[in-house]
């Protein structure tokens, strides 16, 4: 089993977008994939009209009380854990005990899922916190939206301090830039400069429409029956993932 955490201490980068898709993308394939939603704002649980039932939250998820939590989505070998509200306090919940200890809570939660799962992708909340230390420390992959900006590229750069704290290779991480927007000189210029560092992968997200527009439809851009050039680029990402880092 891998676990692909799809990561950025800034918001607004199209983390959530990113792992919806991945999931379905990944699915597809023949996997048979969990999507976590770790953020308590449960934007990715909504995509796919999910709702936690009343007994599942922030507790029984630690307790490792959550296997039956798990619900079905309406796509074949893909299964959802839903976000909880009570997940905004989960650093807190987990920040008991010793650092060493504390960045394996997630592991151990996730490790007995294996047999069940050829890929696990958590969609994770924009901080950088204990919960951020779990995230890093769990997954094998932690890909990163990168709007073609400054701001995002510093939030880049923390992301990697944060490995060295946590004792965690630099090779972890794929970055790839989201939302582009080739006709903006600072996007264009951006993407030129860092096209050759080995950190970036060669396929990137464009800056669409179609892709807001899964807040109205609730769902996979790659679920309508029509072509679309968003799930095209999304299938280039799985692809590159898949060579880059979960076939080695």
């Amino acid at each position: 089993m891998k676990i692909i955490a799809v990561y950025s201490s800034k918001g607004g980068v199209g983390k959530t977008a990113t792992s919806v898709n991945l999931a379905y993308t990944a699915a597809k394939t023949g996997l048979r994939v969990l999507l976590c939603d770790m953020d308590s704002q449960g934007a990715a649980s909504y995509y796919y009209r999910i709702k936690p039932k009343k007994k599942f939250n922030r507790s029984r998820l630690l307790k490792g009380d959550f296997y039956e939590f798990i619900r079905g989505t309406d796509f074949y070998g893909l299964d959802l854990l839903p976000a909880h509200f009570s997940f905004r306090n989960l650093d807190i919940a987990i920040n008991n005990g010793k650092k060493e200890k504390n960045r394996q809570v997630l592991a151990t939660l996730l490790a007995p899922l294996k047999d069940e799962y050829d890929c696990v992708i958590l969609d994770c909340p924009p901080n950088v916190t204990v919960l951020s230390e779990n995230i890093i420390t769990a997954a094998d992959c932690v890909v990163v939206p990168v709007v073609p900006t400054t701001l995002s590229l510093l939030a880049l750069e923390q992301l990697l301090k944060l490995l060295k704290k946590v004792e965690c290779k630099k090779k972890k991480v794929l970055a790839f830039f989201s939302m582009v927007e080739r006709r903006k000189v600072m996007h264009s210029s951006i993407m030129k400069k860092y096209h050759n560092y080995p950190i970036f992968m060669k396929s990137y997200v464009p800056f669409m429409a179609e892709i807001e527009k899964m807040g109205i439809y609730r769902r996979p851009v790659g679920s309508s029956p029509r072509k679309s050039v968003a799930s095209q680029a999304y299938q280039s990402l799985w692809q590159e993932i898949e060579n880059r880092r979960l076939n080695r």
